[in-house]
């Protein structure tokens, strides 16, 4: 396994400062922004795509620090009803996997989106309850007209281009469990897996091993993010876990997220890392710094320093002791 970094809170840096900045603590490998929520300060894809010239450019500066490029990414909602939204976030895809493609990059993350829920809507429908039957209603909808249909296309476009889409399992969008990630890869091909970040298992209330044991089966983990969660329980009482008070408002949060082991002990991440392992799993493990509490140093710094004593780097081979 390899130790690497989403390199968003350090878009204030051109890629050679931040490349040293990650490198000097100890980071193998680079999940780059190419646009959508996490922006594109470290990847222009329009800069890079079909120029050879500045793609080797880009790949040496990676090289002769001894980093790879884990993924590229470009979370946004690509099946928003607002037609001027869902087409730029589509684009952004294609382009980004074409990219990933020509880098030799083998993953893309993003996120699945959320359409209306009917032909005509104006905002996305995130159905969370069976009941009223209505919400059922418009699930079927979004999922016979909406989703499988678009992510079939996607992974016949990623198996065309020999890259992995990476969906992250993300409240607010329609693929946010294990089950969902299932359904839409029974539907559409292996081409689709996770971007399993434990953070947002843990809100939704479920146990990230137990995650990686679901997917893992399936070998339909692609990328792993790093990144911690608070449930703060007097909150969570009064405000439920579709909690909708302001990230900034963390005193009132039912939960917020932390960097990694300020939410849950050693024993937790090294039980996940064991886990990846036992299932297959052998890629990058990529820090995710959304810590509130935490400056963007302190916060990164503290999760590297975490993760690096469970790391497990080294293949076993043969048992000697069977």
């Amino acid at each position: 396994m390899k130790l690497g970094v989403f390199t968003v809170p350090f878009s204030e840096k051109n890629v050679d400062e931040m490349l040293d900045y990650v490198a000097d603590k100890g980071i193998e490998a680079v999940e780059l922004g190419t646009g959508g929520y996490p922006g594109n300060a470290h990847c222009n894809v329009d800069e890079l795509l079909d120029d050879t010239n500045k793609q080797n450019e880009f790949l040496n500066k990676c090289k002769q620090r001894g980093i790879i490029i884990s993924a590229l990414s470009c979370h946004a909602n690509p099946l928003h009803p607002q037609k001027q939204i869902s087409e730029e976030a589509d684009q952004l895809f294609d382009k980004t996997i074409k990219l990933a493609s020509q880098l030799d990059v083998p993953v893309v993350n993003t996120f699945s989106g959320c359409p209306g829920d009917h032909e005509h809507a104006k905002y996305p429908n995130w159905p969370v309850a069976p009941w009223p039957n209505d919400f059922q209603e418009i699930l079927t909808w979004q999922w016979e007209e909406k989703i499988i249909p678009y992510w079939k296309k996607k992974a016949e476009l990623a198996d065309t281009l020999q890259v992995k889409i990476a969906l992250e399992l993300h409240g607010g969008f329609s693929v946010h469990t294990p089950q969902n990630l299932l359904r839409l890869r029974e539907a559409c091909g292996p081409a689709i897996g996770a971007n399993l970040d434990p953070s947002h298992m843990w809100w939704q209330g479920i146990d990230p091993v137990e995650s990686i044991k679901i997917l893992g089966r399936e070998n339909a983990i692609h990328h792993f993010h790093a990144k911690d969660t608070t449930i703060d329980q007097g909150n969570m009482n009064r405000n439920g876990l579709t909690d909708m008070t302001s990230y900034a408002d963390m005193q009132n949060r039912a939960w917020y997220f932390r960097t990694v082991g300020f939410g849950h002990e050693t024993k937790d991440w090294a039980d996940m890392i064991s886990a990846l392992r036992l299932y297959g799993y052998d890629y990058v493990v990529s820090i995710e710094h959304e810590d509130g509490l935490m400056s963007i140093d302190e916060g990164f710094s503290k999760a590297v320093e975490h993760l690096k004593p469970v790391m497990v780097k080294e293949s076993v081979g043969d048992m000697w002791w069977v």
